[in-house]
């Protein structure tokens, strides 16, 4: 699916402009305060609801809003659609750790929101200032990310249709991706390309517990083939993609013939957990050649190193190119660390993934 971006650059020796849409008087309040004792942000708004959020829009022309999912008299997803309609700018959502603020937070990624931020169900105040850093460098991220408007219509519409890979690809092989900002939009554009004898794909996303479910289910609506969170220890088949739960690293590992998905709840590694970097390194010691691995949009360098060595074992893998990155930060040091076998646009990588399959598959055939 192809969406219009709106490059914003970072204003040189200029604070971040933040306006924060909040109907608790509290949340207003607390961000307020921790924005303002960063030197590179000021906070020029507070708003109440979407309706006097739209006249400081206007008025004091923020860089980046910090907006509420559920709120009284205009929901947060009914004023963002309007928001990326008429007047794109970069977002980064503000929701409660429910199931349904999380099925609502994936919508809002859906419309063009950047990232989202978690609220604290009991002491918020205590809660919000322990995750002031979380806050601010999210901030910053979203403040130089690439806005993506998300047309209205099924998020289906348009995207190619890739038949098959052919012959016995999806036993032989397995995909592996990595994904951080930007990226549940950027993974549904390639899962919603793969065709049903797909191999099996192991994902890892930033994301934290309690929202991975929501981001598989989701998928799983719109795929042909079946998106599920990993479960520690279950065999990895054809035809099924799955997701590295919230809070879980997830590893690839050998059972006899069989490939299974193994979560690990280890220390967080590149600040992450999940992290992009244990799952690729698995892959590079248990998979080898048989891997595919993509780096899709993300901030940061988690996962270059392990793609790297996936590449050592034998992978062939495809980074996405900077033009269709919400933020090129991963990508990036993917590029750099020599892990790249293919730099490509988000819209052909699944297009790529399955002419990697067949070409395989005809060798085979050849000896």
């Amino acid at each position: 699916m192809n969406m219009p971006a709106v490059q914003l650059q970072p204003r040189a020796g200029k604070k971040t402009r933040v306006l924060i849409v909040d109907d608790s008087a509290l949340i207003r309040s607390l961000l307020t305060e921790i924005i303002n004792r960063q030197p590179d942000m000021v906070v020029v708004g507070a708003a109440p609801d979407p309706y006097a959020a739209r006249e400081m829009v206007r008025e004091h022309k923020p860089d980046v809003m910090t907006l509420d999912v559920e709120m009284p008299r205009m929901d947060g997803i009914e004023f963002l659609e309007k928001l990326m309609r008429l007047h794109p700018m970069p977002v980064l959502m503000v929701s409660t750790l429910t199931e349904k603020g999380a099925e609502v937070t994936m919508r809002a990624l859906e419309l063009g929101a950047v990232d989202f931020v978690t609220k604290p169900k009991l002491d918020i105040g205590r809660g919000v200032q322990e995750s002031a850093r979380e806050i601010t460098d999210k901030i910053r991220m979203v403040a130089q990310a690439k806005v993506r408007c998300a047309p209205r219509g099924d998020p289906r519409a348009g995207e190619p249709v890739l038949q098959s890979v052919g012959g016995r690809a999806g036993t032989e092989k397995l995909i592996i991706i990595g994904a951080s900002t930007g990226g549940t939009e950027a993974i549904r554009e390639v899962l919603v390309q793969m065709p049903p004898d797909s191999p099996g794909i192991l994902i890892t996303q930033h994301m934290p517990a309690g929202f991975t479910k929501s981001f598989a289910n989701r998928l799983n609506t719109l795929c042909r083939i079946s998106v599920k969170e990993a479960e520690h220890g279950e065999r990895v088949l054809p035809g099924h993609a799955y997701i590295a739960p919230g809070d879980w690293h997830l590893k690839v590992g050998r059972s006899g013939a069989n490939y299974v998905a193994l979560l690990d709840n280890g220390p967080p590694v590149n600040r992450h957990r999940p992290s992009v970097e244990v799952l690729f390194l698995s892959a590079a010691q248990h998979v080898g050649r048989n891997a595919l691995g993509v780096m899709l949009t993300g901030m940061g360098k988690d996962g270059a190193a392990a793609m790297a060595e996936m590449k050592r074992a034998g992978s062939y893998n495809i980074v996405q190119d900077e033009a269709s990155c919400v933020v090129f930060g991963m990508p990036k040091e993917a590029i750099a660390a020599g892990a790249a076998n293919d730099v490509a646009p988000l819209t052909t990588i699944a297009r790529k993934l399955v002419e990697q399959l067949a070409a395989g598959d005809r060798v085979r055939n050849r000896v």
